[in-house]
């Protein structure tokens, strides 16, 4: 491959999918320095890499124009066929269970076809990150780092201590009930001087704003529906992070904050927040049962005390 050659990485999924991937762009970025990195993927998430310095270029999935490269002998959109054979490497993590994308694209261009796989296998207990690296061994990348980071310029540290919170997922099986956050959030009130960013998207609807309520105004502020990139800024300057399993927590990681994810059944193995700074929260009775008295005390420690290695912390079920 020529040292300015082209590299184009396809990857849909949500925040957190995304995120999971940084690690594969982070890898081609090192080992061809002086190669374009462009994104085929949903704009307002792949931005991130944009901004963040591991891709030069976001062009947007449109389905339309996709739709004959899935289709055995199908009709393919002339233009999109013209935009691959302008790269020199072509990576996807579409889901394609019938290769029928691949051999398309592969009529259409000149580029090295690398499939990956659109989700980690469950059965398997090796992290998504880990997996999503695995096609770049075809390129002789086999040490790449598969800790996800962002970093962004110009992110200067809050006036005072703010703890961010996220209180939602993309399901509500994944949620902690609004009244232990809320009862947490009492706790940060009273017995810390942080103050609280409360994080949230559509999916949480009112909810920032219902726990904001009863809570002094000028300790708390809502960062709701914001751009991820600015979101990723804001995060940066925190002390620390509280949510679930959710890929603004997977963000907050990336970012490099500490911070505590309280986990549901989702495989941990596969999916937790890969950073040493994040623990992973949950109770053998079920989320629902883990006390905002533990997630408080925890959470006390972990942005207190210096921590040089990640882990989980499992409790008893709360009587």
């Amino acid at each position: 491959m020529p040292t300015k050659g082209k590299i184009l990485i396809i990857r849909g999924g949500a925040i957190g999918d995304f995120i999971l991937t940084l690690p594969v762009l982070a890898a081609l970025r090192r080992r061809f320095p002086d190669t374009h990195l462009e994104v085929l993927g949903y704009p307002h998430i792949a931005s991130l890499a944009l901004h963040g310095g591991l891709a030069d270029a976001v062009r947007p999935v449109e389905a339309r124009a996709l739709a004959g490269f899935f289709a055995d002998w199908g009709d393919l959109d002339d233009a999109m066929g013209h935009y691959f054979s302008g790269f020199h490497i072509i990576i996807s993590y579409l889901y394609d269970p019938d290769g029928f994308f691949a051999e398309n694209v592969k009529a259409c261009s000149k580029a090295q076809f690398l499939a990956g796989p659109h989700r980690p296998d469950e059965t398997k207990p090796l992290h998504a990150t880990e997996v999503l690296l695995k096609p770049l061994e075809r390129l002789a990348i086999f040490d790449a780092d598969p800790l996800p980071q962002l970093r962004f310029q110009n992110s200067d540290s809050a006036a005072s201590p703010l703890l961010a919170v996220h209180p939602g997922s993309g399901s509500e099986k994944k949620n902690w009930p609004a009244p232990q956050w809320a009862k947490l959030l009492a706790h940060v009130m009273s017995g810390t001087h942080w103050n609280v960013l409360l994080v949230g998207g559509e999916a949480e609807g009112n909810r920032l704003a219902e726990l904001a309520a009863p809570l002094p105004s000028s300790r708390v502020r809502l960062a709701q529906s914001q751009p991820l990139p600015e979101l990723a800024r804001m995060l940066q300057t925190c002390l620390g992070f509280v949510g679930h399993d959710s890929g603004i927590t997977h963000l907050a990681a990336a970012v490099g904050l500490p911070g505590l994810a309280l986990w549901a059944e989702t495989n941990e193995s596969i999916w937790c927040p890969r950073s040493p700074a994040f623990r992973v929260l949950r109770n053998s009775d079920g989320l629902a049962r883990l006390s905002p008295e533990t997630v408080f005390t925890v959470l006390s420690k972990l942005l207190t005390v210096p921590r040089a290695v990640g882990g989980t912390e499992s409790h008893p079920p709360t009587r």
